[in-house]
């Protein structure tokens, strides 16, 4: 019997784009479902019943929830293409610490620069770029974060990619002024096609970021 997949998820998710780079890297067909957030459908509400959030991955009518743990999932249950977490024990240690740096880190600042003016924009944009310098340099002269090849840490954070334009115009800075190594890791992810299809247009996504700042009273 074949695999039944399905992915509930909404266009601008940071989240849902990691599982889709990995389901794609790995050659999975998948049912798309896009989610409207102000109006969850039944399935996301009897799949997600704790957190009720985007994404969700349903494998074979069981769900398997926060992104994180998705990617790893994928990686489990269809080993034998492309590889995300290493072999080595120490190594996918590693790389799941650095994933969750990400996940602490990142996001929270990110969605600052976006959601906030002022003082506190100007903080988030300071700690934003401290964070990327850290992992600049971890990320050293290596191609990508898992080495020669796409791994675990950069489907986790090439996501943001899609979103530095919406950073940048609405913090008024420049990330690759910053952070040139990490912009040319971005690019370099994107010239794969389960990156790049994953992705949203960089446009598209400042668009729902000035529709965000209207709604919360800022433009």
């Amino acid at each position: 019997m074949a695999d039944e997949v399905i992915l509930l998820d909404f266009w601008p998710s940071l989240f849902g784009m990691r599982v889709r780079i990995a389901l794609a890297e790995k050659g999975i067909k998948y049912e798309y479902k896009e989610e409207d957030l102000r109006n969850k459908s039944p399935l996301l509400l009897q799949m997600n019943p704790i957190h009720k959030k985007i994404p969700v991955l349903v494998h074979n009518g069981k769900p398997i929830c926060e992104s994180l743990i998705q990617v790893q999932y994928i990686d489990e249950v269809w080993k034998d293409k492309a590889p995300l977490l290493p072999s080595d024990p120490y190594a996918r240690a590693q790389a799941r610490f650095w994933a969750d740096y990400v996940d602490k880190r990142i996001y929270d600042v990110g969605s600052k620069i976006w959601k906030t003016k002022g003082e506190e924009q100007e903080a988030a944009k300071n700690e934003f770029l401290e964070c990327f310098k850290v992992l600049e340099a971890e990320l050293g002269d290596k191609h990508y974060f898992g080495g020669s090849n796409l791994g675990y840490v950069d489907v986790v954070l090439v996501p943001f990619y899609s979103w530095f334009h919406a950073y940048e115009q609405c913090g008024n800075f420049s990330i690759e002024a910053e952070c040139p190594k990490i912009v040319a890791w971005a690019k370099r992810c994107m010239r794969k096609e389960s990156v790049s299809k994953s992705l949203p247009d960089q446009e598209k996504v400042y668009g729902f970021a000035l529709q965000g700042r209207k709604r919360f009273g800022i433009e």
